[in-house]
Formats: C-alpha cells, structure tokens, sequence
C-alpha cells in the first residue's frame, strides 16, 4: 500500500484536528487509509478514542473515560461531513460500558444531526454489541442510520482468545438479529477477519449464524498485528481463498460480500454497494426509472 499522502488526505486530517474528531482509520492503523482519505472518505469514531474493552487485536486505546461524553461531537460531525460534501459516512464508536445506554442515545444524536445538515446523506452505524440490550439497539435502529452494523471479529471457539471478556459471540449474533427485527426495511452488516487460527468449518459456523440473524452485508479480511504486544497472525491467508469465501458467502444469500487481504468493515466496496442498493430502492420508492 501506498503511504498516507496528498491534498484530500491532508484536508481530512487537519479537518478532524481542528474538530476534535476521533476516525477509527487512525487509531485501528488501518492499511487502507492513504486510499480512502484521498478518495475523500473516513470512517468516524464516536464518544472519543478511549474503549473500555481490551480486545486483543485492536489497537484503540483502552481505559474507562468515567461517563464523559463530547456534547459537541453532534455538531462538529455535522459540519465535518458538510464541509467535506459527502454522500455515504459510517460512524463507527467504542466501546462505552461506563454509559447505561452503551453511548446508544448520543449516536443516534450524531447521525441525525448529521442528516439534518445533508439530507441527501446516507449513514451507516457500525456499534458496539451494547450487551444486546434491546432498548439501545432500538434507539440506534430508529434513528436515520440506513445500514446497521456490528463485527462478529471471528468464529465462536476463537472469541474468549480473541475479544475482551465483555464481549461475547452470542450477545453479537442477538444484537444483529435484533437490529433486523426492529427495522427489517434497514441493511445490516457483519465482519469477521481471518488468520487468527480459525479453521474453514468454524467461519462456515459464522456465516450460517449470520445468515440466520438475516445479516445483509459481510465483509471478510486479513488479520494483521498492530503491534508486538498483540496476537501475532497465525496464518497469511491466500487471496483465492478469500475469493472462495466470498462466492460461497454469496451463495448463502448475502447481497454482497466483500473478501480479501486488506478488507475491513469498513470498507470501500462495501460502501459503495450499500450507498447504490439504497439509491437504487429509493428511485424505485418515488418511482423513478
């Protein structure tokens, strides 16, 4: 991958500075982000950048912020994304266990805030579990997110090495099946990565399981070491592999499946399917050829 560099990237970096926003694309090292922010994209990180879980292969920064919340993050996400003219955004957040609500209520405050400024925008909410507490997955689901996310990470014999301990596979399957029960008209989404150790019976588990939450929208990709201090890669998965993953994804009913080495969940393809399947459903709605 090419390094980070040019005018679109360095526009969005000084943006976020000058508003004090958090973008997952920084604090998650992604690989993609030179490519992304320069196509003129990011992924935002809500209710800052201090998570209080500890999963093993994310490189957020971990701690307990004490409840405090950026009252206003809302507002500076809204002009971020209309100073910046996009089209499609996904918010993503940490891990909030020290708010009762997980953070729902304030996410949902940012993405309608958001489209109060852009009202030709769509929003995807990538979010915690929040324990699978329904009252926090309706609070999200009924605001004007049109894509409602939440990453299995990996299969379930992997998730008590892998994930911190407030986390659990089955609080992740429940929390998107619910997001599809409350607003069944809404794309939801899922991720898991490989090469942490997994075998092909466990992610064939994985993709059943979502696909009997009714999950819309999978992305899969390659694990890779942030730092020394976490997992080390067990396995450099091969590029046709993940092809093979994506045709059989596919085959059980997916809309669509994004797979390959440098994946993520939040990820270009991906979005670019969900903005067009939308638009695509909202002609059809207002009768528009």
């Amino acid at each position: 991958m090419r390094l980070p560099s040019g005018p679109n990237f360095e526009r969005i970096q000084a943006l976020r500075k000058d508003l004090k926003l958090a973008t997952v694309c920084e604090e998650a090292r992604c690989p993609n982000i030179g490519e992304c922010w320069n196509a003129g994209t990011a992924t935002f990180m809500l209710l800052g950048d201090t998570c209080t879980r500890a999963c093993r292969f994310c490189n957020v920064k971990t701690g307990n912020p004490g409840g405090r919340v950026d009252a206003d993050e809302p507002r500076n996400l809204a002009n971020a994304v209309h100073s910046m003219g996009l089209s499609y955004i996904v918010l993503t957040m940490v891990d909030r266990d020290d708010l009762a609500d997980g953070g729902a209520a304030h996410v949902a405050a940012c993405v309608d805030a958001a489209i109060a400024t852009s009202p030709n925008l769509k929003v995807e909410v990538l979010s915690g579990d929040f324990r699978a507490q329904r009252a926090s997955l309706d609070c999200v689901a009924h605001s004007g997110a049109a894509v409602l996310a939440h990453n299995m990470e990996t299969t379930r014999p992997l998730t008590r090495r892998v994930r911190d301990g407030k986390s659990n596979y089955d609080n992740s399957l429940e929390a998107l099946r619910l997001y599809k029960e409350i607003a069944p008209n809404k794309l939801t989404k899922s991720s898991i990565m490989l090469g942490l150790g997994e075998t092909a019976d466990d992610v064939r588990a994985t993709l059943n399981d979502l696909r009997t939450a009714r999950v819309d929208i999978l992305t899969l990709g390659q694990y890779l070491q942030p730092t020394q201090w976490h997992l080390p890669v067990a396995e450099y998965v091969h590029p046709h592999v993940f092809e093979a993953w994506r045709v059989e994804a596919e085959s059980l009913g997916f809309l669509f499946c994004a797979s390959g080495p440098l994946v993520r969940s939040s990820y270009r393809a991906g979005e670019l399917f969900a903005e067009g399947w939308l638009r695509a459903r909202d002609r059809a709605r207002e009768g528009v050829c």
